[in-house]
């Protein structure tokens, strides 16, 4: 990270606001970063505007050549036609890049014109040089809407929300419902799914906020945009990542932030979370009219019991709570406390699960008398010996698999392992092509699908799933599979 370093690859850490000021000779910074209370509009035509300084380098004593980037032109495509903030995020980070790599040729070419900041003990900041004579420009005021008049549209926002409220509802049920199924049928292992339609008195409440007098969100039925969302619980932290994969593959996410890395580029400990904003869709939305909605998304929270346990709290009792002023310094000092512990506590219960994931020897247990089934217990041990690569999987699913062993007539251990002794396990995974390692039940199921084909779909336990099996099997015997 020294920049004076002369080693091949080495790396710099560049600030791309006062980099514009200086390379551009701007009086202020752009403003085309996203921010609660910037309007859209302002935030793309600034975006639009760094466009056209960038292009304009080409001429430049160092040149940068856009125009023959395939990329760069879909880039300021997706700007023009951008219609919401979620979808400029995305380009902002990209627009970035370029800058930064910009920045870095001119430290390169051009060391005597450039700036570093800081030290080696404390970090550095690498930006072009800041022209002497460059005077600052003052800020342009922001018209303030007046008061009875934003009243008057956060109350006709709120009484249109209220309608369509049910319908939000409806859609997080659907969604909390085509969540559970996708996951259970991929193997993750994951606590709790929740969903909710924004209740209408939070939604109010959301429209109401101002700052400086001016709206945060001035079209509220646009701009707020959690009206439809669902929370996924994992138990570590590497499952919120499976997950957020699984997600990828299956709906189209217009925006996914890593909340705990936006925390620790700011060098603190915190709310840490993942957010995916997913495209409504069919798949899940069923006939519910797209129309219904102007936020064409819902929000998908994706994070471990740990992190789930501190973000509730910390909001119960900062958000919800009255904290007195005089303790504010103790108790936001106790919350970071308590946030790095849990982050410490995440990773220990991620090298447990590592260690659990190594190789145990099936054990040999006699089976309860009074249920004919393998018990859960035994299932899970004897899976873990078996498919020492696989996640857990569900409590309640070592459960159910079980009970479909009994359907097939296996009802111990010694019958199950001389039928998985003729199975290539490994051929089945590799023809299924999963990204991750699914759970061990998911890997069971799979070598029963194998095995009885047709037949296993046909059990009564298996009623539910009738699709997702045939479309699983069709994979296993090499078909094409249906989207």
């Amino acid at each position: 990270m020294d920049p004076e370093s002369i080693r091949t690859r080495r790396a710099i850490e560049v600030y791309p606001h006062p980099a514009l000021v200086a390379l551009f000779r701007l009086g202020r910074t752009l403003k085309y970063k996203q921010r609660q209370n910037r309007p859209f509009e302002s935030m793309r035509d600034e975006m639009l505007r760094l466009i056209g300084l960038l292009e304009g380098l080409a001429g430049a004593e160092l040149p940068l050549r856009l125009d023959s980037s395939p990329e760069w032109h879909s880039l300021v495509t997706g700007v023009r036609e951008a219609r919401r903030k979620s979808e400029l995020r995305t380009l902002e980070d990209r627009i970035d890049a370029v800058v930064c790599a910009y920045v870095a040729l001119h430290t390169h070419r051009h060391p005597e014109r450039t700036t570093v900041y800081g030290d080696a003990a404390m970090g550095f900041i690498v930006t072009p040089t800041l022209p002497p004579d460059l005077v600052p420009e003052p800020p342009s005021p922001i018209p303030a809407v007046p008061d009875a008049t934003a009243a008057l549209l956060v109350r006709g926002a709120v009484r249109e929300y209220a309608e369509i409220q049910p319908y939000a509802a409806e859609a997080a049920r659907r969604l909390t419902a085509w969540l559970t199924t996708t996951l259970d049928d991929a193997g993750v292992n994951y606590l709790d799914i929740t969903g909710r339609g924004k209740g209408t008195a939070s939604f109010a409440a959301k429209a109401n906020k101002s700052v400086d007098g001016h709206p945060v969100h001035p079209d509220p039925l646009a701009d707020i945009t959690d009206q439809i969302g669902t929370r996924v619980i994992t138990y570590v932290r590497s499952d919120v990542a499976v997950v957020a994969d699984l997600l990828t593959d299956q709906l189209t996410v217009l925006d996914d932030r890593d909340m705990g890395q936006l925390t620790a580029s700011e060098g603190r400990f915190g709310y840490v979370s993942r957010h995916l904003e997913v495209a409504l869709d069919p798949i899940w939305l069923g006939d519910l009219p797209v129309e219904t909605f102007r936020v064409p998304s819902a929000q998908v929270q994706i994070r471990t019991v740990l992190q789930h346990a501190w973000a509730e709290f910390e909001h119960d009792i900062r958000y919800k709570g009255s904290v007195p002023e005089e303790l504010a310094p103790d108790l936001n000092r106790r919350f970071t406390l308590a946030a790095g512990l849990l982050e410490l506590a995440d990773r220990e219960f991620e090298v447990i699960r590592e260690r659990l994931r190594e190789r145990i020897p099936p054990r040999d247990l006699d089976a309860d008398p009074n249920d004919p089934r393998i018990r859960a217990e035994e299932l899970t041990t004897f899976l873990a010996g078996q498919f020492p690569d696989s996640g857990w999987s569900r409590t309640d699913h070592y459960t159910w698999i079980s009970g479909v062993l009994l359907e097939l007539g296996i009802d111990s251990l010694h019958k199950l392992a001389g039928l998985l002794s003729s199975v290539d396990s490994a051929a089945i995974t590799d023809r299924m092509g999963y990204r991750h390692p699914p759970g061990a039940v998911r890997r069971l199921d799979d070598a029963l699908l194998a095995v009885f084909g047709t037949a296993y779909i046909a059990l009564p336990s298996n009623a539910h799933r009738v699709a997702l099996l045939n479309t699983r099997l069709d994979r296993l015997r090499g078909g094409t599979v249906q989207a």
